[in-house]
């Protein structure tokens, strides 16, 4: 079967359905595919900061996630492998919300706004003609073609689009390679705080979501954790062991069945790629380290900084070359700086004996401390018009 669409978004996530949702309140044609069905867990630490709250505002997406009732979060407290801790204020008040009924509601709202959604839908090739595309996909059985003017790539970190020409880069080697591993959790108790615990090889984060439950989602060296086991449970396990509070902390806790994913390969970004044949958006265009709290952010960002772009493009106001200029550069202008202190935190946490420096240093001076965690955020989003 053959479809004519104006833009067709590879990838059913955060900000997939974002710039679908986006594109459909403008009237063009849209065509949300993603080869996974949903909602389904996600690996994620399913914090939504201030910043990301903005770019939802911006979106018109606040009604439809504050209807979830997200679990308010007010302060981040970080807990090192000896015990020692740093309490940081959140500046404005952080949400506590799953993937699982987050990507379901922005799917509603994409399917609202008139955007066609194709779940458990492969994409075998991306061709370009002229100056349109032909998505090639499969679905069990059946073949169909999507003829569309422009294609925004929303297809995560770890892309399976085959024969299309317009593949992520591949990590290099020299890269340190990372296992995701998450499950929630029943039976603890958590006041408006998000908790992260350091340790060897890693850290896992604890953020109360709807209903009552917590998520655990880790960030682990995959040297240090690929002969731990198989299961997302015995590599979260073996990472719960590494530190003592955590450990104890975790003791009483009931894993929810089903909610439990994992990821691996997962290649932290030092600086973002908005463009490679294709428009990027989401993880595809910038990951940054998950202890920054701002990934969901910077995902939303990025379909909300891209979907006005599209917009002209397919208006003929710009150029495909003026839209990739515009893109690249406004993305590199919001990105660049907290993916670089992204990393840098990240190179921090992995030093075992910062562990034992910057908790006291923190004391002496919290408002150096907190200023590292704030260069890693993204400025406030003022609506979009």
């Amino acid at each position: 079967m053959e479809h004519s669409v104006d833009v067709v978004v590879l990838g059913g996530g955060i900000s997939g359905s974002c710039i679908a949702k986006a594109l459909a309140d403008k009237q063009w044609g849209t065509a949300l595919i993603d080869r996974r069905n949903f909602p389904r867990h996600k690996v994620c630490g399913e914090f939504l900061s201030p910043e990301a709250q903005s770019t939802l505002n911006a979106l018109g997406l606040t009604e439809p996630l504050e209807s979830l009732y997200p679990t308010r979060i007010e302060r981040a407290q970080l807990i090192f492998e000896q015990g020692r801790e740093i309490e940081l204020p959140i500046p404005g008040a952080a949400w506590g919300l799953s993937r699982y009924r987050m990507d379901e509601a922005l799917h509603s709202a994409a399917l609202q706004a008139g955007a066609q959604l194709h779940l458990s839908t492969t994409v075998t090739a991306v061709e370009q003609h002229g100056e349109g595309y032909i998505v090639r996909t499969k679905r069990g059985s059946d073949t169909n073609l999507f003829h569309a003017r422009a294609v925004i790539a929303a297809w995560g970190t770890n892309s399976r689009v085959a024969n299309s020409g317009h593949r992520p880069d591949a990590a290099a080697s020299s890269q340190q390679a990372y296992i995701g591993v998450k499950t929630h959790y029943t039976g603890i108790r958590m006041g408006p705080v998000i908790e992260m615990y350091f340790f060897q090889g890693g850290y896992l984060g604890l953020c109360p979501v709807e209903d009552g439950r917590v998520n655990a989602a880790a960030l682990l060296n995959r040297s240090e954790f690929v002969k731990t086991g198989k299961s997302v449970m015995s590599i979260l396990e073996a990472a719960i062991q590494r530190n003592r509070r955590l450990a104890e902390r975790l003791a009483p806790v009931v894993p929810v069945p089903d909610s439990q994913a994992a990821i691996a390969p997962v290649y932290l970004q030092h600086k973002p790629s908005p463009w490679n044949g294709l428009p990027r958006i989401g993880d595809a265009a910038a990951t940054i380290a998950p202890l920054c709290g701002d990934g969901m952010s910077m995902a939303l960002r990025s379909a909300a900084l891209c979907a006005p772009l599209a917009d002209s493009y397919l208006r003929g106001s710009i150029s495909l070359l003026e839209w990739e200029q515009r893109y690249t550069e406004v993305i590199q202008q919001e990105f660049t700086s907290p993916l670089r202190w992204g990393s840098l935190l990240q190179w921090l946490v992995s030093k075992p004996v910062v562990h034992q420096l910057v908790p006291n240093a923190a004391r002496l001076a919290p408002l150096l401390e907190n200023g590292l965690f704030r260069a890693t955020r993204l400025k406030p989003m003022e609506p979009l018009e």
